[in-house]
């Protein structure tokens, strides 16, 4: 089986309910603590890809980051968005499991046992 990353906030229950379940099925992902070491711009564009998402579905709506750069208004781009989640990994949705070419959102956990699939 290939590697499976798991882009993982320790503070996180889903994250946390989403690496149990990981490991309960005999998988010990590679843990990427993703506010201590934030992807770059190009490294969420091709996370983006492999989730089939657009960024503003990866927007975590509740944090202040996103209230403060007024991230809801449906006039800033892309790009805009990416740029906001490197500069504020906190606005990126959690946990994301990744496994080669695909990658999952746990909302809810169970989601990251179709990468075993």
């Amino acid at each position: 089986m290939t590697a499976i990353t798991l882009y993982h906030n320790p503070r996180c229950s889903k994250s946390r309910q989403a690496l149990e379940l990981l490991r309960s099925a005999g998988v010990e992902p590679e843990l990427r603590l993703y506010l201590d070491t934030p992807p770059d711009s190009a490294e969420l564009t091709a996370l983006l890809g492999r989730l089939g998402m657009a960024p503003r579905q990866l927007l975590r709506s509740g944090e202040s980051a996103y209230k403060e750069g007024n991230l809801k208004d449906p006039a800033i781009d892309d790009a805009a968005l990416i740029a906001a989640m490197v500069a504020h990994p906190k606005l990126i949705e959690r946990p994301i499991a990744v496994c080669a070419e695909r990658a999952v959102v746990g909302r809810p956990p169970e989601n990251v046992l179709e990468l075993l699939a």
